[in-house]
């Protein structure tokens, strides 16, 4: 089993995914591009996004704990924000603020975060894990948007997908449906059974009944595929293909 990178290693992570999303913003002659996988979004829209996400977790890291994030925690662009030309600097300025701000909190403190009914912790660690996949699947959609996509580094994609089923499926709520168990198969070796049912998800053995239907695929593909990026046929299927659409299409984290 691949183990969650440690607290110093997320934080390594958030700026080098950060990074490659700039990056394409940077390379890119029209930053107007629309993003495919974002369609509402230019890539310009992107970078502003994640430079906004990242300003919302270090005010609300930075808070403590709470009922609900500071009032003065925000996602949107400062109603004087520069254009473009300065919109790279404004979101390096953003991600080494989130960073210095989860560094000097530590992984344990406490903080508003919106996944209280999952079984995740709400602390500094787990905003900190979040953000790099966050960072991750837009780095991805800016490449996309680029037109030179390219793989989620396998060790971040694992780690993706379990926090993806911790976070993701631990807020979805009951499964509306007859209970099932999911197989989430990576070729590099790590396996998940999610089994679903009116209490909600919720990790599993596969036990002697083993599982109803399954996905198996490349972690990059298969975490990509959860986050709606790639479509089901990117991985190779097992059992009702209805199924496997409604598990997909249960949460939502864009």
């Amino acid at each position: 089993m691949t183990p969650t990178p440690d607290f110093e290693e997320l934080l390594s992570l958030i700026e080098d995914r950060s990074a490659a999303l700039r990056a394409e913003f940077a390379a890119s002659p029209d930053p107007g591009v629309r993003v495919p996988s974002c369609p509402d979004w230019s890539l310009g829209d992107l970078v502003e996004h994640l430079t906004g996400v990242h300003r919302f977790w270090a005010d609300t890291v930075e808070a403590g704990p709470a009922g609900k994030p500071p009032a003065e925690a925000s996602a949107e662009a400062p109603a004087d924000a520069p254009a473009s030309a300065d919109l790279l600097d404004r979101s390096v300025v953003a991600t080494e603020r989130l960073v210095a701000v989860l560094r000097s909190a530590g992984p344990a403190a406490g903080c508003w975060t919106w996944w209280g009914d999952a079984d995740v912790p709400m602390t500094s660690g787990a905003v900190a894990r979040h953000q790099v996949h966050e960072a991750a699947v837009h780095a991805f959609d800016a490449q996309l948007a680029a037109g030179a996509p390219q793989p989620v580094p396998a060790p971040v994609a694992l780690d993706g997908i379990d926090e993806f089923i911790g976070v993701g499926h631990g807020t979805a709520g009951p499964w509306p449906y007859e209970p099932v168990r999911i197989g989430l198969h990576t070729d590099e070796g790590r396996s998940w059974v999610v089994e679903l049912t009116a209490s909600g998800s919720r990790v599993v053995d596969s036990g002697p009944d083993g599982t109803d239907a399954g996905l198996r695929g490349p972690a990059s593909d298969l975490l990509l595929t959860l986050h709606g990026r790639l479509p089901l046929d990117s991985l190779r299927g097992e059992g009702d293909r209805a199924t496997l659409r409604n598990f997909l299409s249960r949460p939502d984290l864009d």
